[in-house]
């Protein structure tokens, strides 16, 4: 009988082999993780936490020391807790006198003086704490050089203070206003529009754009190159050229407008309903178009041009050609491109808010995030926002992916 199992010794090869490609993937899995998932755990981390703008920098006590001369000159100490929402344990301060300066009335309860140290502990400060202790003292040598050696004495500050960062404190109170109210909604509504219309809107200008330069003629790297200007160029510049080009007042749309007697009167294309949002998906459409453009293009380019020629022979015109010979070939360039607009422009924040700053229904999921965050200070709520913009792309992905998975199936 013919013995068909695998040489001795393979099996130890082949872990071997598996640790060396683990070890050779491990630091770009790192990688990834650092840059990926890292910052995705905490934003899912504070969308579940009462996180303001404030509390990114936990609250310390605050200390200011001066002279103040007199009959009866005073040392006083300002002891301040600059937070309006969160007491500060264990609050204290160790300081030394500087020389000339004698404290002789009474110390504030906790605070001990020993030489010209002085030591306090003050427990517990109460929320937005101001509190000042004036003790008398006796000044020896110049006025000035004493008030300046006061006020610049050295202070060794103690206190410590929850971080709601990474405190145990968690509440779903973020998803619950978030999901509760009509407004957002309308901010889904709004996204969906803008990304749909504006992501189908490039991928068929970028088709027409490929189909006029597939052929050649004089001229075409030249006409390649203007189309490619929209995306080239930098955002800012050639947003604030079309707020300026459609400015209601000055702008030179709408005088051609009113002169070919299209309107009455000036249009504000970006500050009413619902033309504001209608002119932003617009200018997605122009801006990323060339994206769409070049891989279409490059992908009509290397289809073989027998089975047109062929087509031609049998009499078949320029959209029978189009629908059976080349959409077939272009369908899975153009299923990525549907994949990576979608996602982009889902997540696209720069372009509206430089258009509009998310005003006259032009407000999407990823300006909510900014306004949340940084309008309102409410970091958790944005955070919130965000976490329901990842959750949106991946059902969008899983659908995708399912969708073209039966139809290759078929």
């Amino acid at each position: 009988m013919t013995d068909i199992s695998p040489p001795k010794g393979r099996g130890a090869l082949a872990k071997r082999e598996a640790r060396l490609a683990w070890g050779l993937l491990f630091p770009t899995i790192a990688i990834v993780a650092l840059v990926v998932i890292v910052p995705l755990l905490a934003i899912f981390w504070i969308s579940v936490k009462p996180v303001k703008l404030g509390d990114l920098r936990p609250a310390e006590m605050r200390l200011r020391i001066s002279l103040r001369e007199g009959d009866q000159p005073q040392v006083e100490y300002r002891v301040i807790n600059p937070s309006r929402e969160h007491e500060i344990h264990g609050a204290g301060f160790d300081t030394t006198l500087p020389p000339g300066v004698t404290l002789t009335g009474d110390l504030p309860k906790g605070c001990a003086l020993n030489g010209q140290d002085l030591r306090c502990d003050f427990g517990d400060l109460a929320p937005g704490l101001n509190t000042r202790y004036r003790i008398d003292a006796q000044i020896a040598g110049d006025d000035r050089a004493i008030k300046r050696a006061v006020r610049d004495s050295g202070v060794v500050v103690r206190g410590q203070v929850d971080n709601m960062l990474t405190n145990t404190t968690f509440t779903l109170e973020n998803f619950r206003k978030l999901f509760s109210g009509t407004e957002f909604w309308s901010v889904l509504g709004v996204t969906l529009f803008y990304t749909i219309f504006g992501t189908l809107g490039a991928l068929l200008v970028g088709l027409f754009a490929a189909l006029l330069l597939n052929k050649d003629f004089r001229g075409q790297g030249i006409l390649r190159g203007l189309y490619l200007f929209p995306y080239v160029a930098p955002v800012i510049a050639v947003a604030f050229t079309w707020i300026t080009l459609f400015d209601p007042f000055s702008g030179s749309a709408n005088a051609l407008l009113v002169q070919m007697g299209v309107s009455q009167g000036a249009i504000n294309f970006f500050g009413q309903k619902p033309l504001a949002l209608i002119m932003v998906t617009v200018f997605e459409i122009w801006r990323y178009f060339p994206l769409s453009f070049l891989f279409i293009l490059a992908r009509m380019q290397s289809i073989d041009t027998d089975m047109y020629e062929a087509a031609d022979m049998d009499g078949a015109s320029p959209f029978q050609k189009f629908w059976y010979l080349s959409m077939p070939q272009l369908l899975g360039i153009l299923s990525v491109l549907f994949l990576l607009r979608f996602i982009w422009t889902f997540n696209k924040f720069d372009d509206i808010f430089l258009l509009t700053g998310g005003n006259a229904g032009t407000r999407t999921l990823t300006v909510d995030v900014y306004e949340q965050a940084f309008a309102v200070s409410n970091i958790g709520a944005g955070a919130a926002v965000a976490v329901v913009v990842f959750g949106c792309l991946l059902i969008f992905a899983a659908l995708f992916f399912r969708t073209m998975s039966r139809e290759e199936g078929l």
